[in-house]
């Protein structure tokens, strides 16, 4: 079955990966990225959340009609809202796993895997809960560019060995193809999502420079990799919105 996401990576390659970059970049030039710390913006966060996986039949009806868990609160987590033209269209979350913060979804599942290579020094990027409003899926065919472009930034910013994803069967062909993601060991549970998970693991020093290279709307300037990613020093804030970085990148090639 082709889903969405396999869709748009289709497009990409029948026009071509310029004119397919060109189209996502005049989309990123209306987008704008949001570190979620406060409470409303959190709140708006974690209906989103709500409402796509109600669309899609993967949770069970809620009262509060919210989403969120232990881990929105670890201090290695970064919530994003992506805004297009002012609208919250889309959410990701994102850890940044390490041995000595070893919290991240995916260590809920896959952790007598994981944990050996935090031992051994590895460090890992994990992206979570990336969903978008059902609403404008069909019109911002490229959201999933948009929104995973954070994972692979952080991936530059913290220089990560490995992107490591817990994913559905139908986005296996996206990541594989996207991200050079490999599946390691077999589906499993997590609850309270009514669907197995796999894990996917992208080993960032063979895979990050090709898809930088194939995809350039990808790239960041460090000054974006810090306003996303730093963390604000003792009385200082966090900037309220980061605009994306490929166009200056652009003008200074």
């Amino acid at each position: 079955m082709t889903t969405r996401r396999d869709a748009v990576d289709t497009e990409a390659s029948s026009v071509g990966v310029s004119s397919f970059a060109k189209s996502v970049n005049a989309l990123l030039e209306r987008t704008e990225y949001r570190r979620c710390d406060s409470g409303e913006d959190m709140e708006a966060v974690y209906r989103l959340r709500y409402k796509a996986y109600r669309a899609h039949g993967l949770v069970i009806e809620k009262h509060d009609q919210l989403i969120s868990d232990k881990l929105d609160e670890a201090p290695n987590c970064y919530r994003f809202g992506i805004y297009i033209d002012g609208r919250l269209i889309s959410t990701v979350r994102l850890h940044h796993i390490t041995k000595a913060e070893p919290f991240g979804p995916i260590m809920a599942v896959f952790d007598d895997l994981l944990q050996p290579r935090l031992e051994r020094g590895e460090t890992f990027i994990n992206p979570s809960q990336f969903t978008a409003d059902p609403d404008w899926t069909t019109t911002y065919r490229a959201l999933p560019y948009l929104t995973l472009r954070l994972a692979v930034i952080a991936n530059a910013y913290f220089k990560s060995s490995n992107c490591v994803c817990m994913i559905r069967d139908e986005h296996t062909a996206f990541y594989q193809r996207i991200f050079g993601s490999v599946q390691v060991d077999t589906p499993r549970p997590y609850p309270p999502f009514t669907v197995p998970v796999m894990l996917y693991d992208s080993d960032c020093s063979i895979n990050l420079e090709s898809t930088l290279q194939r995809f350039p709307f990808f790239r960041s300037t460090p000054v974006e990799q810090r306003m996303l990613f730093a963390k604000p020093g003792h009385g200082e804030l966090a900037p309220l919105t980061i605009l994306p970085s490929p166009k200056y990148v652009r003008e200074a090639a």
